[in-house]
């Protein structure tokens, strides 16, 4: 099985940008723990992440993966673009978010991609990634 993991906008800041929200880990420290770990599950992880809306829409269109692992960030609040998207590919998609939006600022709590997607993760970090490849592994 391959999965990819697609991070969103200001996901490249991690381990800087808010250490009590998001932690220290960097997105290559991040990236790293989940490749060896899914690949203790026999589970192959191509790792990208893109800034721009379109990158991100382009990366799900294009994936030969059987399944994508996608923190959008703040896409996630808005981008019909990404929700369109994932609603015509027929690659499953699994949303995760380090923190609990549900209980973030008001503005963190739309999510649009939720509805379309596969699975949801949030709340625990790191951790959510891990149950997005628990969710695939079965």
């Amino acid at each position: 099985m391959k999965l990819l993991l697609l991070n969103g906008v200001n996901m490249n800041m991690l381990g800087r940008r808010d250490v009590a929200l998001y932690g220290s880990d960097t997105l290559e420290e991040l990236e790293n723990k989940i490749r060896r770990y899914a690949a203790s599950l026999g589970i192959e992880v191509e790792c990208r992440q893109h800034n721009c809306e379109g990158a991100l829409v382009e990366e799900l269109q294009n994936t030969n993966a059987d399944g994508v692992i996608l923190n959008a960030g703040a896409y996630s609040h808005y981008s019909i673009a990404l929700r369109d998207c994932i609603e015509c590919i027929s690659v499953p998609v699994a949303e995760v978010h380090m923190t609990d939006i549900s209980k973030r600022e008001p503005f963190r709590r739309t999510d649009v991609l939720k509805e379309v997607c596969a699975g949801y993760f949030c709340g625990k970090g790191i951790e959510s990634y891990m149950e997005a490849v628990r969710f695939f592994a079965k």
